[in-house]
């Protein structure tokens, strides 16, 4: 989830709140491979949905995106994932809607445990899916690991996002301009944003402490997106694929920490 917050100071976590916020981005790992088993022909995001909620539940911990506020005039979103298919870039809403085969589904969840927020997302094949589908997924997701090779301490926002911005041109994608990933913490939403392209910015330096949600939005046409009327889902201008990859990180003295994985 990528808008509908206020920037503020940058927060430093101790080594203790990182700790903390690894247990929450377990549980959320943990719910992503659920969800790469139950994505198939048939289910509907509604379905995910309730596999997700159930599973944070049960695991004593609350779904970071349920009742969350958005733009203006927008509903509390209602689910507790965002379930986007081929051109829905992020913020679908789970429900009636049945995949089917050759459709692909970027699966957005976040986690709050104990105070602190994890957020991370997939892209999954649904059934067989064409080559392009599958190389944008592929892209997508590397895109993710060539961004944070920059993400260590002394470097800045903006050669994060270099990395990423130019893996993805040059395998033939766009990098969606209007969403971008965030810090995370005690909020879901934190200082500093982080971009997927070239700014003008060079965003602040790295240090040892932050813990950002890193998150490439690709799509196979032209970077250009919309909102739809339910103010929440972004879809492409050309309706074209879109896929999505995210996790939260951890800076540190050395190379960084992915915290939503088991």
């Amino acid at each position: 989830m990528v808008f509908g917050w206020v920037l503020k100071m940058i927060s430093i976590k101790s080594k203790a709140e990182i700790e903390l916020m690894k247990k929450s981005g377990e549980i959320l790992a943990q719910a992503l491979e659920k969800m790469k088993e139950s994505v198939k022909p048939g289910v509907t995001t509604g379905e995910l949905d309730r596999i997700v909620e159930d599973f944070i539940r049960s695991n004593g911990a609350i779904p970071s995106f349920k009742g969350y506020k958005g733009l203006p005039g927008a509903v509390d979103y209602p689910g507790s994932i965002c379930a986007s298919v081929n051109d829905e870039v992020v913020h679908g809403i789970p429900g009636l809607r049945e995949l089917k085969d050759g459709d692909i589904i970027s699966v957005d969840i976040g986690v709050y445990l104990n105070g602190y927020h994890a957020d991370a997302a997939r892209t999954f094949p649904v059934g067989n899916i064409s080559e392009e589908a599958q190389k944008l997924i592929d892209v997508t997701r590397q895109s993710f690991y060539e961004g944070i090779k920059h993400a260590v301490d002394g470097n800045r926002i903006i050669d994060i996002s270099i990395a990423i911005q130019d893996y993805v041109e040059n395998n033939g994608f766009s990098v969606v301009r209007e969403y971008v990933g965030h810090g995370i913490g005690k909020e879901m939403h934190e200082a500093p944003q982080i971009p997927n392209y070239r700014t003008r910015e060079r965003g602040p330096r790295l240090q040892p402490g932050m813990t950002l949600a890193v998150e490439p939005m690709v799509n196979t046409g032209k970077y250009f997106v919309k909102l739809l009327e339910n103010k929440w889902t972004v879809v492409t201008a050309d309706g074209s694929l879109s896929a999505h990859y995210e996790n939260t990180i951890a800076i540190t003295d050395a190379e960084p920490i992915i915290l939503t994985k088991i």
